[in-house]
């Protein structure tokens, strides 16, 4: 297809494609090992999935991972699940981290943060080892272990780096989620992990409001019987306080020698939760080798950060992108936080603090950008962005139109590296490349070692079509378990069952002619709301806790290029009715006890919920019908208790795809 029939957004300059690590790996490939790909990135990717183990060495020597004891074999088997990565080495993430921290480097700043409580601050890279350290050896006195969990319920500020790389470099496990998250939500994820500490604040400032959470974690503690210590970080209020709990401030404050605590490369690192449409999340372990190697491929090679980058991106602790952010200061970028809302005092905010830090790589939800261009924002116009080299994108599907918003706003030269992959690998299947063109709508590249294709549902490979979004080769960060799954019957559940020895991740994807990806959302029943995946089981635990409501239903209609709209659908009590009152309930409900982003677009009061003979909500076949799939396409009522209860929803569907409601 010629240039001009396809959408170019940017290109990468001369000096931009020969300078960018992506090149400098290539060449060290040619030097190093005789491979040659004269500069085509599909022949590249080609050759890292079909020599897998190859690839993945490479990365081993090309990044000098630094281990006490090397590994033994790359990998042990390709069968999926069950493969091992890099038998017999030892090893602790956080050392690569601590490359640059010594001589000049120690006095340049590692972390620059803002938040709406706090002016912009910065941390540098010898003051960042010292806390690390201090932190580290504190944990240790309170008898913290390799393997034991510690947890956080902290914002996106610099403290929560410190204790997240404390954590790991005695090769504890770590876990967080955002302090605006309710009780029930946390405790539904914590209380499966059986946390030896807790690390938290006493509150936090969102859109220019004061949100106390001294109660919360009173109920979190009363709730999570394992703890044995409690840490505060006063940050609302500096002069908070909470019986028997330690001083953040204090235990980061003495001179102390690290002591690296070596680890299998799968040692478990953190625990992320992606919950399922049914119980509770899902508590994912990844490992420490694994995320290592992922991060520092993603970080170098994708998005092409460097010791002069300065990273951002936009994201809560409750999100798995928080645990991306690490990424940038293990290639020896500075990392910039920002803890707040967006859109306060205006939607500026966040490319204030861009110029304000110097950031040349900005990332956020897709939605935000979105939301910039609705706003009438010129980021260009309001900050003094020149130092911005690249913009991120991730959470939904980034409009062809936000695209070229992003070109003609906030800079022609900057390159977008619009991503997609999940929490259950805590990283990008698709995404960024330095040396390819950009396409209106099309991420450039499927990540290099990730054999990511679409399929049909008899396993075809698809060229240039719409299919499953379908992995045929292991990932070093696939999930090593989940978190109490003994028998692992739920973790081949959840991505092994429809393609056996295939991983198949829930998402709609093209694999464009030109080897880049568009992805059009959600597969499955999973709510991606603003960025933020989730399960619909959460909403119902709170929803049904009602006393007006006996049931209910809600999905997720996500649209390429259109902004997520999700009804919730309500069966009321007798006697009952759906009055404004309720709906208020209904939401501040939500909005108390889980969090403002689960709060739905419509309540609607319906007479039945769908469910199959087992008594399974019927989530996925009622968002085919309203996304307009014939009814013999998208559920069998066959299958069903209540076949009668399609009638109401077939009948809504006909009048969202008509327009007769205003929605189409």
């Amino acid at each position: 297809m010629a240039d001009e029939e396809i959408d170019i957004v940017w290109r990468p300059g001369r000096e931009r494609l020969n300078d960018c690590n992506m090149r400098t790996y290539t060449r060290w490939l040619a030097d190093r090992h005789g491979l040659d790909f004269d500069d085509d990135y599909e022949a590249l990717w080609q050759w890292s999935v079909d020599n897998v183990e190859g690839f993945w060495a490479t990365m081993w020597e090309y990044f000098d991972v630094p281990h006490s004891q090397p590994y033994s074999n790359v990998l042990d088997t390709h069968v999926m699940p069950g493969a091992h990565w890099f038998e017999g080495a030892k090893l602790n993430l956080v050392e690569q981290i601590f490359r640059f921290n010594h001589g000049a480097d120690a006095d340049k700043t590692a972390i620059y943060s803002r938040s709406e409580l706090r002016e912009l601050q910065t941390l540098s890279w010898g003051e960042l080892r010292r806390q690390i350290t201090s932190l580290a050896a504190a944990l240790r006195g309170m008898g913290v272990v390799p393997g034991d969990r510690v947890v956080a319920y902290l914002p996106n500020i610099e403290e929560t780096i410190v204790a997240f790389c404390a954590t790991a470099s005695i090769g504890a496990i770590w876990s967080s989620c955002s302090p605006d998250m309710g009780t029930n939500s946390v405790l539904d994820r914590f209380s499966q992990i059986d946390p030896k500490v807790l690390i938290t604040v006493d509150g936090y400032r969102y859109g220019g409001k004061d949100f106390d959470r001294l109660d919360v974690v009173c109920q979190l503690r009363e709730g999570l019987p394992t703890l044995q210590y409690t840490i505060l970080l006063p940050y609302l209020d500096t002069d908070a306080a909470l019986e028997n709990s330690h001083d953040f401030a204090s235990l980061c404050a003495d001179d102390v020698d690290i002591d690296f605590e070596q680890v299998d490369f799968e040692h478990p690192l953190w625990v992320l939760y992606s919950s399922g449409t049914t119980g509770m999340p899902k508590s994912i372990v990844h490992g420490q080798g694994g995320i290592l190697l992922e991060l520092l491929k993603h970080a170098s090679l994708h998005i092409d950060l460097g010791p002069d980058d300065r990273y951002m991106w936009m994201t809560t602790t409750g999100w798995m992108m928080w645990n991306t952010l690490i990424s940038a200061l293990l290639v020896g970028s500075s990392l910039c936080l920002y803890d707040g809302s967006p859109g306060y005092p205006d939607m500026g905010a966040l490319w204030r603090f861009a110029a304000e830090s110097g950031v040349t790589f900005f990332g956020a939800g897709a939605a935000y950008y979105d939301s910039c261009k609705k706003a009438g924002i010129e980021p260009a116009e309001l900050a003094d962005l020149s130092a911005l080299r690249s913009i991120g994108s991730t959470g939904s599907p980034l409009s062809p139109e936000s695209y070229h918003w992003i070109n003609e706003h906030v800079g022609s030269d900057v390159m977008i590296a619009a991503i997609s992959g999940g929490t259950d690998v805590c990283t990008a299947f698709v995404g960024g490349c330095p040396v390819k063109p950009v396409v209106a709508g099309e991420m450039p590249s499927r990540g290099l070692g990730a054999a990511v294709y679409a399929m049909d549902e008899a396993g075809n490979k698809l060229d240039d079509e719409v299919g499953e979004l379908v992995i045929t080769e292991p990932l070093p960060t696939m999930p090593l378990i989940f978190w109490g799954d003994e028998d692992g019957s739920r973790l081949r559940a959840s991505y092994f069952e429809d393609y056996p020895g295939y991983w198949r991740h829930g998402d709609w994807i093209r694999i464009t002619p030109r080897g880049g990806a568009v992805i059009y959302g959600r597969s499955d029943a999973t709510i991606n709301r603003h960025g933020i995946r989730m399960g619909t089981s959460e909403i119902y635990r709170v929803v049904e806790s009602i006393d007006a409501i006996v049931d209910s239903l809600v999905v997720d209609l996500e649209h390429l290029g259109k902004e997520s709209w999700m009804p919730l659908f309500v069966v009321l009590r007798a006697g009952e009715q759906l009055t404004d009152e309720l709906k208020k309930h209904i939401n501040v409900t939500i909005r108390a006890r889980l969090s403002p982003r689960y709060t739905p677009d419509e309540i609607i009061a319906v007479a039945q919920v769908p469910r199959t003979l087992s008594g399974k909500k019927m989530e996925l076949p009622i968002k085919k019908l309203l996304h307009g799939q014939p009814l013999e396409q998208a559920a069998s009522a066959d299958a069903m208790s209540n076949p009668e209860s399609l009638d109401y929803y077939m009948e809504l569907a006909r009048q969202w795809t008509s327009g007769a409601t205003g929605r189409a």
